[in-house]
């Protein structure tokens, strides 16, 4: 593992949130809240699950004492939920971007969110967090089409790979 490949997945994932967040940007209120069949049951639900990961992560790799599952506590707007989406999944990417390549082999601990403390390396909660992220989008895409939304493009990693 080596610092330039998360660097470019932590890119790719920002990539993938900013083209999500602009599809977002065009939905109407009634779209983001209604309900589906999914692991979340709307379009919002997903997003403030796929936000609170990102920003708890960052907490947990800052050692953050204060640290607290968004999806827990917020309330805010619409415009609230995807202007905190946009901050972490930046403050991801410069996290790793900024990130010691020698210390990717060091423990992080963190916060299960019903309890309880877990320990994996830097490398491997980066690459649990893109693939988080990732997953989770995929999901949005099926939600944004029920709700009849279809102004969809790829956000793909191969598709970033080719327009980067």
């Amino acid at each position: 593992m080596n610092k330039q490949y998360f660097k470019g997945l932590m890119n790719y994932t920002h990539w993938a949130n900013r083209k999500v967040m602009g599809w977002l940007e065009q939905l109407e209120e009634e779209q983001w809240n209604q309900v589906h069949t999914s692991s979340f049951s709307s379009v919002r639900e997903t997003v403030l699950h796929i936000a609170s990961a990102e920003k708890i992560w960052i907490d947990f790799w800052n050692c953050s004492p204060d640290a607290v599952y968004l999806s827990s506590e917020f309330r805010g707007s619409t415009n609230d939920l995807l202007a905190t989406w946009k901050l972490a999944s930046e403050g991801m990417e410069q996290f790793v971007n900024e990130f010691p390549e020698e210390r990717l082999s060091d423990p992080v601990t963190f916060r299960y969110p019903r309890g309880g403390v877990g320990r994996m390396l830097y490398w491997q909660s980066f690459a649990h967090i893109v693939n988080h992220s990732t997953y989770h989008r995929g999901q949005l895409v099926t939600l944004l089409r029920q709700a009849g939304f279809t102004e969809l493009s790829s956000v793909d990693l191969a598709t970033y790979y080719l327009t980067e």
